[in-house]
């Protein structure tokens, strides 16, 4: 199972690559992730890598892989992904005899270009992080924040993967229908509300026949690992059209991902139990339930958003944290639940599948996963250290999110971070 503990996650282990083992650095010989890179400037292929330390390992140069498809890697058992995860561990750790031939493949992460870590075939985004549904929904339903169906269904919809791009993305401010309140008919132009979501991305790794569903004690296995996930959202445009079908315009013009694929196996030594769901909420449907997913189906994950505006930047002044929450903390259904539900009905899922989270906002003001929330809704607006405040995101705006695990006992390991910018 990806949650078991082994000799990869040893927390005494250390690397050859010397920046490894440096203190609170996101990629020890414990995480190992995997990406697509190429040298930077080039019109070389992209291939698969691990990153180490601030370094990547280019896994077909040192005769790990022969191949450049990352969604075959995805696709194998969950022996075969121990399998070479062990090999990793093994060959990355200090003394092993390799080093002398994998230094020879090594890439300084500051001199690549990353893609998006696998081909991405469709896309679903879910809404399981609780207290963003409460606090959105007493913004226009305060008397019933929570549809009757939320605490009994993983609520999602079917996004756009076409325009989901890797970080460092920039794209325009989008276009689109919006309302006012006191208007007879919709105007055309650009959003004027353009937020951002804190969310998690799950990867499929095995796949499943169409019609035959997963069920939640192997919906573990059929999951690859974690990405970080910036949902860009247009809520002026998103006011206006979800209703009856959900979001559309507002919410397919681009969709920012982490280079990095932390895998299941790497974030076993951080597994946490479900969400603690309140006296009087209903327990999951069978089919969405089981004792070792109540008992190890959250990820006891920190995630952050920075902000950087042109001002910012061009004085040199660093971005400022706005929202630091935890995923298991905030997601009121597991990943697990996620796949099994999305099955249920026969759907196939297949290698390099995407499933959001939906917006991680902590129970507190300030652990608020998006704009609609820090400024309830455009009423107040978010002071920011240098004078300027911010209602929605401004033309030049980069927002970051950056997610890490740390837990006595373990060594820490990062999810790297995800950052893009509106023009």
């Amino acid at each position: 199972m990806s949650n078991d503990l082994n000799a990869t996650h040893d927390p005494n282990l250390r690397s050859w690559v010397e920046t490894a083992n440096v203190a609170g650095c996101d990629f020890p010989i414990q995480n190992l992730p995997f990406g697509r890179f190429r040298p930077a400037g080039s019109n070389e292929p992209f291939r698969i890598g691990v990153a180490i330390g601030d370094r990547v390992l280019d896994l077909e140069a040192a005769h790990v892989l022969e191949h450049s498809d990352m969604n075959l890697v995805m696709s194998a058992s969950p022996a075969e992904r121990a399998a070479l995860r062990a090999l990793l561990s093994e060959d990355l750790r200090e003394g092993s005899p390799r080093q002398n031939h994998w230094e020879l493949a090594l890439y300084a992460q500051a001199d690549v270009e990353m893609a998006l870590p696998c081909t991405i075939g469709d896309y679903t985004d879910f809404y399981t992080g609780i207290h963003h549904a409460t606090t959105v929904g007493k913004l226009f339903r305060p008397d019933q924040p929570l549809m009757p169906n939320y605490k009994w269904v993983p609520i999602g919809y079917h996004g756009r993967a076409s325009s989901i791009g890797v970080s460092g993305q920039r794209f325009k401010r989008p276009h689109g229908q919006t309302k006012a309140p006191d208007a007879e008919a919709p105007s055309f132009g650009p959003s004027k509300r353009l937020d951002y979501e804190l969310e998690l991305g799950f990867f499929i790794g095995e796949g499943n026949a169409q019609g035959e569903p997963i069920g939640i004690a192997k919906a573990e296995q059929h999951l690859f690992g974690v990405t970080l996930l910036n949902d860009w959202s247009a809520r002026d445009l998103q006011a206006w059209e979800y209703q009856p079908l959900g979001p559309f315009l507002s919410k397919n013009f681009a969709t920012t991902l982490s280079p990095w694929l932390v895998t299941m196996e790497a974030l076993a030594p951080f597994r946490a139990r479900s969400f603690d769901r309140p006296a009087g909420d209903p327990l999951p449907l069978p089919y969405l339930d089981s004792d070792v997913n109540r008992h190890t189906g959250g990820l006891d994950i920190t995630l952050e958003v920075w902000l950087q505006t042109p001002k910012m930047r061009d004085a040199g002044v660093p971005a400022t944290r706005l929202t630091r929450s935890n995923a298991a903390q905030a997601a009121y259904w597991t990943a697990a639940q996620l796949v099994a539900h999305h099955t249920v009905n026969g759907c196939n899922l297949q290698p390099g599948d995407l499933l959001g989270s939906g917006t991680l906002s902590g129970p507190e003001p300030d652990q608020a996963g998006s704009l609609l929330e820090l400024t309830l809704g455009g009423k107040n607006p978010v002071a920011l250290p240098n004078g300027e405040r911010r209602t929605f995101l401004e033309d030049g705006d980069t927002l970051t999110l950056r997610g890490y695990c740390e837990r006595k006992g373990a060594v820490r390991i990062g999810l790297g971070e995800v950052s893009g910018t509106v023009f």
